[in-house]
């Protein structure tokens, strides 16, 4: 029984011990006893003496509460270890035991190093200078110790010495690490420097486009009451989505190194096409401010909570014979991994076949072990929080590292378990498969990509074709200057998309080719710096003399790829696969998401070509391997949880994917709705290749909408036509044969119409034999003469 109380009895007996130094030299009420341990206390400690009370208290503490005492699984342990017949301590008993003499042997040099260094910093009084004396500087420890050093080392060596000894005093009492304790204070001033950072930035790029905003431009109605111009948003980022981690002894909180998606800093050219119209010219486009995005408001982290469930983490395992070390915490947006060393001996395996029982102790529906972290001798249980926070969409783009984003095709993805932004380079993955179960948050990760881009990137920049079978997730991007057409809905016309797509990575490699350039990349900085000169005479199908245009990237959305592959299996899966192979180069690329991830939606053709996942959560092991080829989805809590497989990495990484609401898209899509002309009949609009050719009509199918014209809408009804199939087929028929050129941009100019209706009278005048098929980017080839077709209008 004694032993059962032996460190309650110590414990209580250094906290009463504590408490009445207290009173003897704090408050000099502890009476003539008071007074002469007062005196005792000075000649032996000096001015330490006055810390004396706060260090027994803390030993008093720690052995009372030290080790895991304050677990009932612990004291289960405990129990045990005392019963009779027990001739092994318990892990518990071996803990407490080490507790308490590393705070003993901690305190003792901590006192002999500040008395040393107050005798020195006092005026080295000597043992027959008094009372007074001594206890105003190091008291007797002070001059034996202090003395001592300084006859033999002098007074730099001895101050050296002295602060090396209360170092050591300190590690011991803190259990701290040199290591964790700058990973400790890095993790303290990293938002501090992040938050100045953004602010500089922030105000360098207001200076930036306060003149080039339009004459009478108004404000936008902005969700959450964040206007442009308002540094709310901003201002808080950092310290609201980057929690400081909790202060939870003995854990410390070391920073993992980020996760770096494939592309995601590399390849940091400037933003490519932002102009799009040669050196020296402004664009016409006004990207978003980011003030339109909602940030998160501020959340502080309960430090109890998370030290209460990590020293439960321990107590569980140490029940099944695991010892463990908890090194350090790290708490997500959705998960906290607890950083743990196992004992000497324990096998991976056993901890990992005791998932189950972790999540029965932690409350949790499930857990993920992560055995071991990339790069450390250590293992990580991810536990998700009982409160989750959620990352918006304005936090990633206002972070630093969206701020280094330069590329038009980096887009957000979401945070990770550090906190770090995360933003992935389309350009360089540089395909990307989505997949996951109903509600998991694809179509959430869909709209942070296409917002990511509409907030980053001009319509010079980059192209967009969105295909939603399910016609209500893309309907809302409908008429934004981005889009190539209008929202597909249609899976029949969708294969008619990729084809195109096909038909256009052909044309620009022809085009590459050419030029004798190895990628879009080096066409469009040559064009750029106007060093791209057309061979001598060339001309365009206008006659007029040839000249190279930017090719702006191009991506591929398609939100639901099992509709597409019921309908036309063969054409969509062909096409998918050369795009994937090949089409990097070009600059077309591909975001294909699946609420099925089977082996006949998610083909190995497909996987194949696409090395580049991210995985929401599933609903069984073998939808985890169909996508990640290995397990963990089946893991994941859903709402946006997810892992990001790269190209060229094996591990997954986990993130939590971005939010934005339909008010902030809505926000965003008006914002370039506004700027977009009317395209539909509006015969100034550009519709030639990049080398003065037109774009081909019959490269470009019907794709439910009028193909190139982003203002066109998938079911509006066809202009007025006449009973030989439009109304300006007979002059279109008289101004190509009169000029000898089968050209669409032509047309556009001439009867000015865009270009769908164009295309759609080459189509007619190529069906009543005026003019020859399409040959890609060259003019067509007229059939008839001026007399052919004046002997046929007589008829």
């Amino acid at each position: 029984m004694v032993r059962r109380h032996r460190r309650d009895i110590w414990g209580l007996a250094a906290i009463v011990a504590g408490l009445l130094v207290a009173g003897s030299v704090w408050f000099s009420a502890a009476g003539p006893v008071g007074e002469q341990v007062d005196r005792v206390l000075a000649a032996g400690f000096g001015l330490v003496r006055m810390a004396l009370p706060v260090g027994l208290a803390a030993m008093g503490a720690a052995a009372l509460w030290g080790g895991r005492r304050g677990d009932p699984a612990a004291r289960a342990a405990d129990t045990e270890g005392n019963a009779e017949g027990q001739q092994e301590a318990s892990p518990a008993q071996v803990e407490g035991a080490d507790s308490a003499a590393r705070m003993v042997l901690g305190g003792v040099l901590l006192l002999v190093s500040s008395t040393g260094l107050l005798h020195l910093a006092r005026g080295r009084p000597g043992l027959g200078d008094g009372i007074d004396e001594l206890g105003a500087a190091g008291g007797a420890l002070g001059v034996g110790l202090g003395g001592f050093l300084h006859a033999w080392t002098a007074l730099w060596g001895s101050v050296l010495l002295l602060l090396f000894i209360g170092l050591i005093g300190l590690i011991f009492v803190t259990r701290l690490t040199v290591r964790s304790a700058s990973a400790w204070l890095m993790a303290v001033l990293r938002p501090l420097g992040r938050l100045l950072r953004s602010a500089v930035v922030n105000l360098f790029s207001d200076i930036k486009e306060a003149p080039a905003r339009a004459p009478g431009h108004r404000p936008y109605d902005h969700p959450g009451g964040l206007v442009p111009g308002s540094d709310e948003g901003s201002s808080r980022l950092d310290t609201d989505v980057e929690p400081s981690p909790p202060e939870i002894a003995p854990a410390t909180f070391a920073e993992d190194p980020p996760v770096v998606p494939a592309g995601a800093t590399g390849g940091k050219s400037r933003r490519t096409g932002a102009s799009g119209k040669g050196r020296g010219q402004r664009s016409k486009w006004r990207l978003p401010k980011t003030e339109m995005l909602a940030a998160t408001p501020s959340r502080a982290i309960d430090k109890a909570e998370v030290a209460e469930r990590g020293q439960l983490l321990q107590a569980t395992l140490a029940r099944f014979d695991v010892p463990t070390l908890l090194l350090e915490p790290v708490v997500g947006p959705t998960v906290t991994r607890f950083v743990l060393e196992l004992g000497e001996g324990v096998r991976v395996s056993k901890l990992e076949s005791l998932r189950k029982d972790i999540a029965l102790a932690m409350a949790s529906p499930d857990i993920r072990i992560l055995s071991p972290i990339p790069g450390r001798r250590a293992i990580g249980v991810e536990v998700p929080n009982l409160d989750r926070q959620i990352v918006r969409l304005g936090d990633v783009l206002r972070s630093p590292e969206a701020a280094d984003a330069e590329h038009p095709m980096e887009v957000a993805i979401g945070r990770d378990i550090n906190g770090h932004a995360i933003m992935l380079n389309l350009a360089t993955t540089p395909h990307l498969l989505i997949a996951g179960a109903t509600g998991a948050g694809k179509s959430s990760c869909l709209n942070s990509l296409i917002t990511s881009v509409l907030m980053r990137s001009t319509p010079e920049d980059v192209r967009m074709i969105l295909v939603d079978p399910k016609r209500v997730e893309m309907g809302q991007y409908d008429r934004v200057p981005h889009l190539l057409t209008a929202p597909v809905t249609d899976p029949r016309k969708a294969a008619n998309a990729l084809s195109w797509a096909v038909r256009e990575m052909e044309r620009r490699y022809d085009l590459l080719h050419e030029t004798s350039f190895r990628d879009i990349t080096g066409y469009n900085a040559a064009v750029d710096a106007e060093t791209l000169e057309p061979p001598v005479g060339a001309r365009d199908a206008d006659g007029e003399p040839l000249r190279y245009q930017r090719l702006p990237f191009v991506l591929v959305v398609v939100d639901e790829l099992a509709d597409l592959m019921m309908v036309a299996a063969r054409d969509v899966e062909e096409s998918i696969a050369r795009i994937a192979q090949m089409a990097r180069a070009v600059g077309i690329h591909l975001a294909i998401a699946t609420q099925r991830p089977s082996v006949n939606i998610i083909t190995g053709v497909i996987k194949a070509n696409i090395p580049a996942r991210l995985a929401f959560a599933v609903s069984s092991l073998t939808d985890s391997r169909v996508i990640l080829d290995q397990p963990g989805a089946e893991r994941l809590v859903g709402q946006g949880d997810m892992l990001w497989l790269g190209p060229s990495s094996s591990t997954p990484h986990r993130i939590q994917g971005c939010w934005v609401t339909e008010d902030e898209v809505r926000a965003v899509v008006n914002h370039w709705v506004e700027q977009a002309p009317d395209f539909d009949d509006d015969p100034s609009v550009s519709t030639e290749g990049p080398h003065g050719g037109e774009l081909a009509p019959a490269s470009a199918p019907d794709l439910g909408g009028a193909p190139i014209m982003p203002s066109s809408i998938t079911e509006a009804p066809p202009p007025a036509t006449t009973d030989d199939g439009d109304e300006l087929l007979d002059a279109a028929m008289a101004l190509v044969v009169e000029t000898q050129l089968g050209s669409t941009s032509m047309l556009q100019r001439r009867l000015r119409v865009g270009f769908a209706r164009a295309g759609r009278i080459m189509d007619l005048l190529e069906q009543r034999g005026v003019v020859g098929p399409s040959t890609g980017s060259k003019a067509r080839e007229v059939l008839i003469t001026l007399e052919e077709l004046e002997s046929r209008q007589s008829r």
